[in-house]
């Protein structure tokens, strides 16, 4: 049976006529460190610590907000030291880098997110365990917490592709990756079990040579001059990847 599978285009050849990937000049990422505060206009993403607790645990912790860990490994915390070892985890995990994400007219987190799966050497890396309080949902804020983990990684740190996973059943999650400009890869099946069910995960990336098509798009989008006086968006954002990254610039 033959398998007819899309090759990606403008591949090289060995003398042997096997197809072989482009050519890259390539030393390595820098990692992303704890300890990093990144700064924008309406949010800051703060070095997470027990500082954020208290904060964290009133903004995403109430009885109304179980469905806002749904998709994570964690349980909505009942009390505040299960938020406590939450912060702990994220802030002592050599295998991350954990932010809280800071309102900056509110000055109290409002929720965290992280660098997770972290490869300096061939320069990927993911976001990761992302849960945004209400207030911040669907809020320029949001948008810009993103942003800011993107601009650090490719421009600052030097990473060639930024992965973004979720369980293939959170809509919400798949809407918020094809906004923001990634490209969905496929999904694995059977990935994961968690909270005593199956999870197939979907897996969306942005490459170093997207980048610049994606960083103009969220420009744009978070100038001020695309919101009224009211903070109402005057045109949505509209990275718009391909859907399939056989025909992206991804194999180019």
């Amino acid at each position: 049976m033959t398998v007819n599978l899309p090759f990606p285009s403008a591949q090289r050849q060995t003398p042997h006529g096997q197809r072989i990937g482009r050519a890259v000049d390539w030393h390595g990422a820098a990692a992303p460190a704890k300890g990093t505060l990144l700064e924008g206009k309406g949010v800051r993403l703060e070095p997470i610590g027990p500082q954020h607790v208290d904060d964290l645990y009133a903004a995403l912790c109430r009885e109304s907000d179980d469905a806002l860990w749904t998709y994570l490994f964690w349980d909505r915390p009942r009390e505040r030291d299960e938020m406590a070892a939450i912060v702990e985890h994220g802030a002592t995990d050599p295998g991350q880098v954990m932010f809280a994400v800071v309102p900056v007219e509110t000055g109290t987190a409002a929720g965290f997110c992280s660098f997770m799966r972290i490869d300096a050497a061939m320069g990927s890396v993911e976001v990761g365990g992302i849960l945004l309080g209400r207030q911040l949902q669907r809020s320029r804020g949001a948008t810009e917490a993103m942003a800011l983990m993107l601009r650090h990684a490719f421009d600052d740190l030097g990473f060639r592709r930024y992965e973004w996973k979720c369980d293939s059943l959170n809509a919400p999650s798949r809407r918020a990756a094809v906004r923001l400009g990634f490209i969905w890869e496929g999904r694995f099946r059977n990935a994961v079990v968690y909270k005593g069910r199956n999870r197939d995960t979907d897996w969306f990336s942005i490459t170093d040579r997207e980048w610049p098509r994606v960083r103009r798009a969220l420009d744009d989008w978070l100038d001020d001059a695309n919101f009224d006086d009211h903070g109402r968006q005057r045109t949505r954002l509209a990275a718009r990847p391909p859907a399939d990254p056989a025909t992206s610039s991804q194999g180019q």
